[in-house]
């Protein structure tokens, strides 16, 4: 089922369209498999003058190509989807653009999920039971360049790794990570491909 890529939001809003014009709002693709989860996220950052839904796909590879045609400035996607997992598309995306803002909603917590999504390039993650103000929020911190994940998911993440095989220093970019620490942790400090949770 192939998605309208056209902009949902109109191009004329209202009067103080003149302090946000089409130029300064936040290009925004969404990716999600279910229909209707897909419509209300396109309702929501379609009401916000600040933000524009470029795209939206409903299957990863639909999502990589999509993003090669917009390149938007947040990418919004979901964990699990037909063809391409959002795992995947990151891998996809982050080999045309390395500083790629791509952000994973999902309904998925585990430690393992949030840590291959993390290992992959997302910049933010959040479940989707997250408040309407914090997924907004979340897509404004990606875009100035600010890392997303809610300190509870860091503390299940930390968690979920064994003190084995993980060293003070990742630790401590866990930590920054939920700060919103991005840039800077992530080219001083990576978590090491061999710290993979149990």
């Amino acid at each position: 089922m192939k998605r309208s890529s056209k902009p949902r939001n109109p191009t004329s809003r209202s009067a103080d369209d003149g302090k946000s014009s089409l130029a300064d709002k936040i290009r925004i693709l969404i990716a999600d498999d279910h229909t209707t989860v897909l419509a209300g996220l396109a309702s929501i950052i379609g009401m916000q003058p600040d933000m524009l839904v470029v795209a939206e796909a409903v299957n990863g590879r639909e999502a990589a190509d999509l993003w090669q045609k917009h390149r938007p400035d947040v990418t919004l996607l979901d964990l699990r989807m037909p063809k391409l997992d959002g795992v995947g598309v990151i891998d996809e995306i982050r080999k045309e653009d390395t500083s790629a803002r791509i952000i994973m909603l999902t309904t998925y917590d585990t430690d393992n999920e949030i840590y291959r999504a993390i290992k992959a390039g997302a910049k933010g993650y959040l479940l989707k039971d997250a408040r309407r103000e914090e997924l907004l929020d979340c897509i404004r911190k990606v875009n100035r360049g600010e890392t997303c994940i809610p300190q509870a998911l860091v503390e299940k993440l930390a968690a979920g790794m064994s003190s084995e095989t993980l060293t003070g220093r990742e630790l401590g970019v866990l930590t920054l990570l939920a700060r919103g620490k991005s840039k800077a942790t992530r080219k001083s400090a990576r978590i090491s491909s061999s710290a993979r949770p149990r």
